[in-house]
C-alpha cells in the first residue's frame, strides 16, 4: 500500500480525474483522491492523495490556492473561458492605470456568483449539464477572499495576473468580472495553478516522469497544523471513541502523532478536550497490508 501525497504538474487538456487515474495506475496505488479539481483547460499543481492520505483531503481542499491567469479583454464567452462560444466582442481602449485601479477593487473580500458551467449541483444535477441544455438557474453569491491580485504583464489585450485566493474562488468568474468592471468584457484565456497551501508547482512532477520516489510521506500533508503526540494508551482511547483531556494544544484542528513520529490522524481540540476527526489504520493492522 502507498500512503502519501504526489505533487503532479497536470497538463492542459487532461481532466483532474483522468490525471488521477493515470497516476494511480502508474504507481500501483489501490486508493487515490485529490486535493482540489483543476479544469481541463488549466495546467499546474494537482495534489494527489494516495492510500491513507485520502483521509486528509480536508486541509488540502480548504487551503489557499495560487494561480497565474491570462485574461483576454474585449471578448466575452458563454463559459467565461477560452472553450466557450463568443458572445460579444468590444474594442479595448483602457490605460494601464485604469487596469491597476480596477484590480484594486477586487482585492480582499468579494462576492462571486458561481458560473453555470461548473460542477455545483442543483437537485443532484451538475450545473454544467443544465448549461449544455441551454438552461440557467439562480445561483446565490458566495463570499471569497482574493488575498493577492497582481498584474504581471500586459500584452496588448491580454492581462497576465498572479492570484492567490481562498477555496471556492472561480478564477473564470474573476476574469469575467474584471472585464465587466473595465467595460470591455473578458474571458479567462489560460490558467496555471502554482500553489496549494504550502505546496508549489516548482516541486511537482509530470505524469511521464513520476515514480514512487516522488510520493511525499503523510506527515508532509499535516506539517502546517498544530501537533499533538499521544502515547499508546491515549491513542487506544481515542480510537475507541473516547475524548482525551489535553492542555497543550490550542483549540482547532490538529495533527496527531505517535512518539515514534507515526501519523495517527486528525483531531479537534476544544476547551481542553481532544476528539478524533479522521484516523489512519491502527499500526498493527496497517503493517499487515504492507
Amino acid at each position: 500500500m502507498i500512503d502519501g501525497a504526489l505533487l503532479l504538474d497536470k497538463p492542459v487538456g487532461l481532466s483532474s480525474n483522468r490525471a488521477l487515474q493515470e497516476a494511480k495506475k502508474r504507481l500501483g496505488a489501490k486508493k487515490a483522491g485529490h486535493g482540489g479539481t483543476l479544469d481541463p483547460l488549466a495546467s499546474g499543481l494537482l495534489v494527489i492523495l494516495l492510500g491513507e492520505a485520502t483521509k486528509f483531503a480536508g486541509p488540502m481542499l480548504d487551503a489557499d490556492k495560487a494561480y497565474v491567469a491570462s485574461v483576454k479583454l474585449g471578448v466575452r464567452t458563454d463559459t467565461a473561458d477560452a472553450e466557450g462560444t463568443v458572445l460579444e466582442t468590444r474594442p479595448v481602449r483602457i490605460s494601464d492605470s485604469e487596469v491597476e485601479e480596477t484590480l484594486s477593487r477586487f482585492r480582499g473580500s468579494i462576492e462571486q456568483i458561481p458560473p453555470m458551467h461548473s460542477a455545483l449541483k442543483r437537485d443532484g444535477v451538475p450545473l454544467y449539464k443544465l448549461a449544455r441544455k441551454g438552461e440557467t438557474v439562480e445561483r446565490k453569491p458566495r463570499r471569497v477572499e482574493i488575498r493577492e491580485l497582481e498584474l504581471l504583464a500586459r500584452k496588448d489585450d491580454v492581462l497576465d495576473l498572479r492570484v492567490r485566493c481562498t477555496k471556492g474562488t472561480y478564477v473564470r468568474t474573476l476574469a469575467e468580472d474584471i472585464g465587466a468592471a473595465l467595460g470591455t468584457g473578458a474571458h479567462l484565456a489560460a490558467l496555471r495553478r502554482t500553489g496549494c497551501g504550502r505546496f508549489h508547482v516548482a516541486d511537482a512532477v509530470t505524469l511521464e516522469a513520476l515514480d514512487r520516489r516522488h510520493v511525499l510521506p503523510l506527515e508532509a500533508l499535516l506539517a502546517d497544523l498544530p501537533r499533538a503526540e499521544l502515547d499508546a494508551a491515549a491513542e487506544a482511547r481515542l480510537r475507541n471513541g473516547q475524548p482525551l483531556k489535553i492542555s497543550d494544544v490550542r483549540d482547532g484542528v490538529c495533527a496527531l502523532y505517535r512518539h515514534d513520529g507515526g501519523v495517527i490522524g486528525l483531531g479537534a481540540a476544544a476547551d481542553g478536550r481532544l476528539k478524533a476527526l479522521r484516523l489512519t489504520q491502527a499500526a498493527e493492522k496497517h503493517r499487515k497490508t504492507l
